[in-house]
């Protein structure tokens, strides 16, 4: 395989390392042999493959620190984009390099030089000065090693209050980020629970929200996806160097940064020795549970209680009301991710530990975590402990074989933590993810020649234009079926995840003997590389559900943790039961008193939890006011109003102009401090809740279109990131040249070009459709020319699309930012996004205007308690409650989830980054709302047939849009006559 050589020598040094991983088996305890099964630890050098073509992948480029505000602003100048290696090349380079026994440690006295940070004194209780950094700037330290060598880097740090996102820093070293992923080093926060598991009134339990606990930690420089088993080590030549971190997310305290070598601790049978010469003796008749969901530290804030009814055996149990009884899961499955729980220990001696838990996701796998004790690793097991696939929940004894680890304890409080660890695959999972990679590239180069759907008839002369396309094909193949036989030594022949990975690698097989033949199998070999992409993310994904720990003598009995055939039958019978009289609509503590708020959100089940849960703790505890919230469908709001059993509130609406033209609800701008509430949110926001004068809802969320780009396709083009129009079409053709095409989403661009030349959707206060006009003909034309003209396409995938490069660059709602962080992490950093291409006006200035999405809170005319609604439409739309909804449906759901909110404040303070924040911003405030008009459902749908007409009729684009625009205006004058409403 190309590059062998040097990949055998960096697995040689890595080796040198100590980079051996040891796989401590979970394994099933029968209720029969609970006492005889224990863990199984299998002691083995787990060497971390390292990739041989890691080198594909672009850094973002690196910015001047002493103009870093300014840099932001200019983001989208992409001018100098640079390439640096991942960390297996890096380490290649110091194959052998001396690993030198020294500690030198920066402070904040060494501080040599520094942008938006300070020097703090007697701060939470820090030996000496500590330095605060903002989100934006650098520390520098220079530092006299007196020995050349590798060196472990770690950092003591204090988690400040930002936006509550993790913690990411640069590092660069002599001026230099030395890899790829030195450029985000991330440190976790602290969160716990706000207090214990509460009970609503109906009997279910409600989750506790999630609050950060912050405290000093001192974390090592490593990977964040795991993908290296070691931590980092960094190169220090003889004499003076510059050390330097970059702000890139959230402020925090520093207390020192060090260079040294990681601590190695003992194998367990050292451990055994230091036991028997310091003379410990296991406990007898001892057993302390500790429960999952009583966990007291975590990495994350999704990491909450959460509730399992599958077994009678889960503690606490009940058959059909909602339990908060285990944590974990999906919500515990990212590297890095970690949990601490709090033990009292009741005498000093030797304990066995005992899992009971679940692993019933990643089948014929194990999934890894990282244990350690008081914050250390007791011995070097523990850095590997492994737990197997099973349906069902599992117990599992720390060991190896029949004999059990045991843990030394004395009286009194102690820790245990847990760390999500990718174990046996962090030398599988970075192999592929470099496959992907190559094969996104093979993918490029073929499609700019051939085109995404080439002719199966036509010779295109590959081999002529890609020479080395049958060598890529095999390279990639033959690395695919390392990663096979490596899986199937895991899972012992016995997993069905390795079927992607082998029809990925025997199609790449045949492509290198019959290359000429990708022309007809194009199409597969891209759903192939695309099902590598998802097996990827599979198996980075680590799920543990964990029910309670025992810290157990030998003599102790285990728990049981199958159910009886008796406790089975009653368990299903009552679930069953119970199934008939629980409603699962109504959410929290429902209230009985009369006067009660009812209000409707179609959104889910666990948004509705989170809402219920600030309703309780924030509003209701305030105001004294009570409300029952209930998950309804919006589809049956319009009905349930007209019949009289509708609710006084509704939220996320968007169709709030239908139900004011029918005066079913409350002009909000009557009440008290409407014009204060107003100053919360863009005037654009309101735009679609406007009717005859009155507004009738709250902005809730906005969402409006980002132009996203791949970096490193626009450097490999000459391309600069398109800022007008005329940038736009100059772009056009060198991409279609390369059978690349651009995602412009059809409705989203006749926005564009209609409000960025001043048009306007409707006129005469929404009595007629203004295309007709010659501003909205001369858009419309625009609009259709880019597709007639131009083939751009209408429909398509842009996730999927952009992730391999069809569409280097596309404009699609800025929510996708988050959608393509978490689902696409082959192309991380690769890609950007950017405000809107615009008209550049008569000053220069680029306007950038687009159209946006709102839903709202609204008021139904029936209520009663008409103030006590504004009351609580005031608090939710408020920044505290937005921002504490959106941190908590982040927290629940992941950073894919983060809340689109319309509330100005709560945006900022939202986890974006200052760099990201600065582009929405200023998108943002070029955002047209766009009206609802009686009969106005019409102009959306005749716009399309217009479109279509032109596209697939080729008619007169004028001619076109003035007919369709007539046949709007009729259904408007129609509608405005029912509703008793002028049309003159």
């Amino acid at each position: 395989m190309a590059g062998g050589q040097p990949l055998m020598e960096a697995l040689l040094l890595l080796h040198s390392l100590g980079s051996e991983g040891n796989n401590l088996k979970v394994n099933n305890v029968t209720r029969s042999s609970i006492r005889k099964t224990t863990v199984t630890i299998a002691i083995g050098g787990i060497v971390l493959l390292l990739l041989g073509a890691a080198s594909m992948l672009y850094g973002k480029g690196q910015g001047n620190s002493a103009k870093w505000l300014s840099a932001v602003a200019n983001a989208q100048e992409q001018d100098m984009w640079l390439e640096e290696g991942k960390y297996s090349d890096y380490i290649h380079r110091y194959i052998g390099k001396e690993q030198p026994k020294r500690t030198i440690k920066l402070g904040a006295e060494q501080v040599t030089a520094s942008e938006g940070a300070q020097i703090l004194s007697n701060f939470e209780q820090a030996d000496g000065q500590v330095i605060q950094t903002d989100e934006n700037g650098y520390v520098s330290w220079e530092i006299d090693v007196p020995e050349s060598g590798l060196y472990n880097m770690s950092m003591k740090y204090y988690p400040v209050a930002g936006n509550s996102a993790a913690i990411e820093r640069e590092l660069r070293i002599n001026g230099k980020t030395p890899f790829v992923e030195a450029k985000k080093l991330t440190f976790t926060r602290v969160w716990e629970n706000k207090g214990p598991i509460e009970r609503a009134n109906r009997g279910n339990d409600l989750r506790p929200s999630q609050i950060e606990s912050p405290q000093w930690q001192e974390a090592i420089f490593k990977d964040r996806d795991s993908s290296y088993s070691k931590p980092y080590q960094f190169y220090f030549e003889k004499g003076l160097n510059q050390v330097q971190l970059m702000s890139v997310r959230e402020p925090l305290v520093i207390a020192y940064v060090q260079l040294h070598q990681e601590d190695v601790p003992p194998s367990y049978a050292e451990l055994e020795e230091q036991y028997r010469l310091k003379q410990y003796t296991p406990v007898k008749d001892a057993q302390v549970k500790i429960q999952g969901e009583d966990a007291r530290y975590k990495s994350d804030p999704t990491l909450y209680p959460i509730m399992d009814r599958t077994s009678p055996t889960t503690e606490p149990y009940h058959p059909s009301k909602i339990r908060l009884n285990t944590i974990g899961g999906m919500n515990w499955n990212t590297a890095g991710q970690w949990m601490e729980w709090e033990v009292e220990v009741p005498q000093e001696g030797l304990y066995e530990l005992v899992f009971k838990y679940r692993q019933n996701l990643l089948r014929g796998l194990n999934v890894s975590r990282r244990l350690t004790i008081d914050g250390a690793v007791p011995f070097k097991e523990a850095e590997n402990l492994s737990f197997g696939y099973d349906a069902n929940w599992q117990m599992g004894v720390l060991g190896q074989e029949e004999k059990p680890f045991l843990l030394y304890f004395t009286k009194g409080k102690h820790s245990i933590k847990m760390e999500v660890t990718l174990g046996e695959l962090s030398e599988t999972v970075p192999y592929v993810e470099s496959s992907i990679l190559g094969l996104n590239q093979i993918y490029q180069k073929i499609v700019m020649v051939t085109g995404a759907v080439p002719d199966p008839y036509r010779d295109y002369h590959l081999e002529k234009l890609i020479p080395d396309l049958s060598e890529q094909f095999r390279s990639q193949s033959e690395r695919l079926n390392e990663v096979l036989d490596r899986l199937e030594k895991i899972a012992k022949g016995g997993s069905d995840n390795a079927a992607v990975i082998k029809t990925v690698a025997y199609q790449l097989n045949d492509l290198a003997d019959h290359p000429e033949s990708i022309i007809k199998r194009l199409e597969q070999f891209k759903a192939n590389s695309g099902a590598l992409g998802t097996w990827l993310l599979q198996m980075k994904s680590q799920p543990l559900e964990i029910d309670y720990m025992l810290l157990s003598s030998a003599d102790a009995e285990l728990p049981e943790v199958s159910p009886s055939l008796p406790q089975s039958l009653k368990h299903h019978v009552l679930s069953f039961m119970g199934s008939f009289v629980e409603d699962y609509s109504n959410v929290g503590n429902v209230d009985e008193q009369t006067g009660a708020l009812e209000v409707w959100i179609n959104e889910g089940r666990d948004q509705a939890q989170i809402l219920k849960t600030m309703i309780e703790s924030d509003f209701t505890a305030k105001t004294n006011i009570h409300v029952n919230l209930r998950v309804v469908d919006p589809a049956v709001l319009l009905s349930a109003t007209l019949a009289g059993r509708g609710p006084d509130i509704a939220l996320n609406e968007v169709n709030a102009v239908d139900l004011a033209m029918r005066n079913a609800l409350e002009d909000l701008s009557q009440y008290p401090g409407f014009d204060e509430v107003s100053k919360r949110f863009r005037e654009s926001a309101f735009t679609p809740f406007q009717f005859e004068n009155g507004i009738y809802a709250l902005p809730e969320k906005q969402i409006y279109p980002m132009m996203f780009y791949r970096k490193d396709i626009l450097q490999e083009l000459g391309l600069k990131v398109p800022q007008t129009w005329e940038d736009l079409y100059a772009i056009i053709p060198v991409l279609k040249k390369k059978h690349l095409d651009l995602a412009m989403t059809p409705n989203v661009i006749m926005e564009m070009l209609l409000f960025q030349n001043g048009g306007q959707y409707y006129r005469d206060g929404g009595k007629a459709t203004d295309l007709d006009s010659e501003i909205g003909v001369q858009a419309f034309s625009k609009w259709t020319e880019l597709y007639t003209n131009y083939k751009l396409p209408q429909a398509f995938d842009f996730n999927n699309r952009f992730r391999l490069g069809e569409m280097p660059i596309g404009i699609a709602d800025y929510t996708a930012y988050n959608q393509l962080m978490v689902f696409a992490p082959e192309i991380r950093g690769l890609w950007d996004f950017a405000p809107v291409p615009g008209m550049k006006g008569e000053n220069g200035q680029i306007h950038r205007e687009t159209g946006a999405s709102t839903a709202g809170a609204i008021m139904f005319r029936k209520t009663a308690n008409k103030l006590d609604a504004w009351e609580f439409m005031k608090w939710w739309t408020s920044k505290e409650s937005q921002l504490t909804f959106g941190r908590e449906m982040e927290s629940l759901m992941g950073a894919s989830a983060r809340y689109p909110t319309a509330n100005l404040e709560a945006l900022q303070e939202l986890p974006w980054s200052s760099e990201d924040y600065v582009k929405l911003e200023e998108q943002g405030n070029w955002v047209q709302g766009i009206p609802n008009v009686p009969g106005g459902y019409f102009t959306a749908r005749h716009l399309n047939n217009a479109f279509f007409e032109v596209l697939l009729s080729g008619s007169d684009p004028r001619e076109t849009i003035e007919e369709y625009a007539n046949t709007i205006n009729m259904e408007i004058a129609i509608k405005r006559k029912e509703f008793n409403l002028p049309t003159e």
